[in-house]
């Protein structure tokens, strides 16, 4: 999955904020629909608006289960 930085203020853990599209069941309007998730980030590479690619892993700690597998764009 591809998304933006929210947060990286914890050692080598960044906070991932995904988007995705979604057809409204009844209105069939696509309505935007979005999730945090919690990233391993073993070099502390990443920065806050940084566009980044994660995947899932084994269960890291309580709410880490994703990798960052690489910085796709870097925030100017």
């Amino acid at each position: 999955m591809v998304g933006t930085v929210v947060s990286s203020k914890s050692d080598k853990t960044i906070t991932v904020r995904v988007e995705r599209l979604v057809k409204h069941r009844l209105y069939k309007k696509y309505v935007r629909r979005q999730a945090k998730y919690a990233a391993h980030d073993e070099a502390n590479d990443c920065r806050v608006g940084d566009k980044v690619l994660i995947t899932e892993s084994r269960p890291l700690s309580k709410t880490k289960r994703w990798r960052v597998s690489k910085i796709v764009e870097k925030a100017v």
